[in-house]
């Protein structure tokens, strides 16, 4: 198996704390109304903790789809989540999981830096292309826009 890792970083005006609260506690409601792709999250297995599997149903391109997201670990005391998609439609062929670990660490101005280790795993030998990392980049950028977006239209959150 080929392992490639890459470290991204967002910046936001918004807490950590509140942020944090989007992106975890909230994002099975928040996420499908701002990722239009993305139509529904349930849980599949488990209880929202570590170890819980969820099913992001997809329409994209006019296809269905979904995405099977296993939850690795929570820790709100320092605004820690890691997870990892684990198969369905939506995992390209040649990956057998893709990892991400999160923090989301104090930023200027009482916002936020989103600091995001995202680790491929590949089948085989097979190597990781730039269109596909690329792509899953401006995903994870748009992702994480969208809920801002999302908390900053919704001053009362």
């Amino acid at each position: 198996m080929g392992v490639f890792t890459f470290n991204e970083e967002n910046i936001s005006p918004i807490a950590p704390a509140k942020l944090y609260k989007a992106f975890t506690k909230d994002s099975d409601t928040i996420i499908p109304k701002v990722v239009e792709p993305i139509q529904s999250i349930e849980i599949v297995e488990g209880n929202g903790g570590p170890g819980t599997v969820k099913k992001l149903n997809i329409v994209e391109g006019g296809k269905t789809g979904y995405v099977l997201h296993k939850i690795d670990s929570i820790d709100e005391a320092n605004f820690g989540y890691n997870y990892s998609i684990i198969g369905g439609t939506g995992l390209e062929e040649i990956l057998e999981k893709v990892s991400f670990e999160t923090k989301l660490l104090p930023g200027p101005n009482g916002g936020s830096v989103g600091k995001v280790t995202v680790t491929y795993h590949t089948k085989g030998d097979a190597p990781l292309s730039d269109e596909l990392r690329e792509g899953s980049k401006a995903k994870g950028t748009a992702l994480f826009k969208a809920v801002e977006g999302f908390v900053l239209a919704n001053p009362d959150y």
